[in-house]
């Protein structure tokens, strides 16, 4: 009887959902996580694990990277962030924003790691790029929603509009080329998460918090708006894709 072996990549999402089942397990128990936070918790994770499953065969890797397992912590993490999101949406005076903000800004702090770690290690890759990429948007989509309940629904602008921004390249096929590297779209992704973390601890006075959020808004209409210039100018360019570490 042969025995097939298990791609390493099985083994590693399987030790992320028994710590994200854990982390569940550990919020219900001591912040009171109710049915629904449970509920999309379990949901994220089994999201999650199929559509990297899906990604890793495609890319034909038999193992995720020293910087890919660092995603894959900071996705462990946001969808800890999913479940307590989703259980205020209805017990907002149950809400732990205290743990929310911590595990939030963990998540975001090493988004600034996992690009390190993969330059460092030589392990930069197409698939690396796209999950570090994937998880920074659901981690903004998620916590504009929390923000969009103390806010206004406007705050949903922030979360969506990248997953907008996918859906239009799919009707239109000169929005699917690589974009350059720059550094200010660094900075405009890393304000967005920062902005929505300070508005949801509730440190700064309603209207300030305002302020923040609006401008982290503004800079990224600004963001993707230039992309979509530059995408109709080089439409008829040819591009080479290049792995990317951060989000637009």
């Amino acid at each position: 009887m042969t025995t097939v072996a298990r791609p390493q990549t099985t083994q590693q999402q399987a030790v992320a959902a028994g710590a994200h089942v854990v982390l569940l397990v550990t919020l219900s128990a001591c912040v009171g996580l109710g049915p629904t936070g449970l509920a999309a918790g379990f949901a994220y994770i089994v999201g999650l694990c199929g559509l990297l499953t899906g990604a890793v065969r495609r890319a034909e890797a038999t193992r995720l990277g020293p910087a890919d397992l660092v995603t894959l912590t900071r996705a462990v993490l946001v969808g800890a962030v999913t479940a307590i999101v989703a259980d205020a949406l209805f017990r907002s005076s149950h809400t732990p924003v205290a743990l929310l903000v911590v595990l939030a800004a963990v998540a975001l702090a090493l988004d600034a790691v996992d690009g390190q770690v993969a330059r460092r290690s030589g392990t930069v890759s197409a698939l690396g790029a796209r999950f570090d990429m994937e998880v920074d948007a659901f981690l903004v989509l998620v916590l504009s929603v929390y923000v969009a309940t103390l806010m206004g629904p406007w705050v949903l602008a922030i979360g969506v509009m990248r997953y907008a921004f996918v859906a239009a390249s799919w009707m239109a096929p000169w929005m699917r080329s690589a974009l350059p590297t720059r550094y200010s779209a660094k900075t405009v992704a890393a304000w967005q998460g920062i902005a929505l973390v300070v508005a949801a601890s509730q440190v700064l006075l309603l209207p300030l918090a305002i302020v923040v959020v609006a401008s982290a808004l503004a800079s990224l209409v600004w963001s993707f708006g230039r992309d979509v210039v530059w995408l109709w100018r080089h439409a008829d360019v040819p591009q080479v894709p290049e792995p990317r570490r951060e989000s637009v």
